[in-house]
């Protein structure tokens, strides 16, 4: 399998911009000037589709990178069939696979992105590479067809993964809860990815990179903690 992903836990961390944390993993991740095709579509406020792509575009340009908005495309699955790269963005996941199924573009990007065809994506773009988004943190404010995601690696992500505080007053549920509840009913591991965290997957290899580590969940095993550089490729097995 000749699959390329860098799968981002999120676009921004505290005290840069957007994409400054992760702009030297995603130029080494793209070499050359690969056509990049950016997919707008978890953002349902705050951003248009046009908005959002002028600011990806205007981020990748500075790596000398191109890049086009999907949402332009007379022929949405015509333009995944002849993208160099795609980049899918943050936002609200059920949004954002909603419109995947919508516009039957599930299949189109697994067949290219097995073939080899590089993948980057940030939040709800890492969330929907695993094999369902039923550990993301974002609210169902639409219903997509299934929770079904790409099936891009046999896992499921939870990016902007938070550690419980000891110090806070809050008494509700944490991530850890929330996850080992999902395991209860399902057996796929789940990776909680911290902010400024992100997984390279080369075919078969899997790297965890970024300036802090992962929390790996799995069923009836004790969660366990990685570090940066760690080779986690048992999870592909």
């Amino acid at each position: 399998m000749t699959r390329q992903l860098l799968l981002i836990s999120t676009s921004t961390v505290h005290g840069s911009g957007y994409l400054d944390y992760c702009a030297s993993e995603i130029s080494a991740f793209l070499p050359g000037s690969p056509r990049v095709l950016f997919v707008p579509y978890a953002r349902p406020s705050g951003l248009t589709h046009n908005e959002y792509t002028e600011m990806a575009s205007g981020k990748f340009a500075t790596m000398g990178l191109e890049l086009a908005g999907i949402h332009a495309a007379a022929d949405p699955v015509a333009a995944v069939r002849s993208a160099g790269a795609l980049f899918v963005g943050g936002g609200n996941t059920f949004v954002l696979l909603n419109h995947l199924y919508s516009h039957n573009l599930m299949e189109v990007i697994r067949e290219r992105v097995l073939g080899g065809v590089p993948y980057v994506g940030t939040s709800a773009g890492c969330n929907v590479a695993g094999a369902t988004i039923s550990t993301t943190n974002d609210m169902p404010i639409v219903y997509p067809p299934s929770f079904d995601a790409l099936g891009l690696v046999p896992f499921n992500l939870n990016p902007h993964y938070l550690d419980p505080d000891p110090h806070s007053t809050h008494r509700g549920e944490t991530r850890e809860t929330r996850i080992k509840e999902f395991h209860f009913f399902n057996e796929q591991p789940v990776v909680g990815l911290r902010e400024g965290a992100m997984l390279h997957v080369a075919g078969n290899s899997v790297r965890l990179k970024g300036s802090v580590g992962a929390r790996l969940f799995r069923r009836n095993i004790e969660p366990e903690e990685f570090v940066p550089g760690a080779q986690l490729d048992f999870l592909l097995a």
